[in-house]
């Protein structure tokens, strides 16, 4: 009788010992934080932080450039950090066409990059480090310091050489948004309404005489 619980109680401590073991090892394979997946829009590359610091809030109450300009080229995040991609979007625009500021805020640089010009804004509201706006090539009709509300003229497309360091074979403004060093889609900052905005048409009025 003894004999029979010693054994008992022996191949009760071998059936604990497997049941620890396979435990530990089903939490060492997934017992880690799961791979990020980014959403559409939302950094490619750098060290996350919390999802609100990530976000994009659609502040946007401007285009750039004109009215629903032609986008050229979209926004292609790199897979890696210095990975290639296209790090905003490329807005079809004339040189001497006008750029807007899309949002609110205040010019953190106005001035020549590697022979281009390029206005940087950082946008009021939009958490810290602060969403910030680039444009380029553009001639500035601003400086740095300068608070600017949604719309202001930040300055103007710039004509690039034939060859030059352009991003498109005809007029366009390069468009990004970065928080941080993280380059985000400036498409976002756009709330549906703008993005889907039809052009305004002029309506005949029953009634009213059309002028002579």
């Amino acid at each position: 009788m003894g004999g029979k619980r010693r054994v008992g109680v022996r191949l009760g401590l071998v059936l604990g010992t497997m049941v620890a073991l396979l435990a530990s090892v089903a939490w060492a394979g997934g017992g880690g934080a799961p791979a990020p997946q980014w959403a559409a829009g939302q950094p490619a590359v750098g060290a996350p932080g919390p999802a609100a610091d990530w976000a994009v809030p659609a502040v946007g109450r401007f285009w750039p450039v004109g009215v629903r300009p032609p986008v050229l080229r979209g926004w292609e995040p790199p897979a890696t950090e210095y990975g290639p991609g296209h790090r905003g979007v490329d807005l079809a625009a004339p040189p001497g066409a006008p750029v807007r500021a899309v949002a609110a805020g205040r010019v953190s640089f106005a001035g020549p990059v590697a022979g281009r010009g390029v206005v940087s804004v950082e946008l009021a509201g939009t958490g810290t480090p602060p969403l910030r706006t680039t444009y380029e090539p553009v001639r500035a009709a601003v400086r740095e310091g300068d608070e600017v509300d949604a719309g202001t003229v930040l300055g103007t497309v710039e004509r690039t050489a034939p060859g030059g360091a352009s991003h498109c074979a005809t007029g366009c403004l390069h468009w990004g948004l970065l928080r941080g060093g993280t380059y985000l889609n400036p498409l976002l900052l756009l709330p549906p309404w703008l993005v889907n905005a039809a052009p305004p048409r002029l309506l005949p009025v029953l009634g009213v005489p059309l002028p002579a």
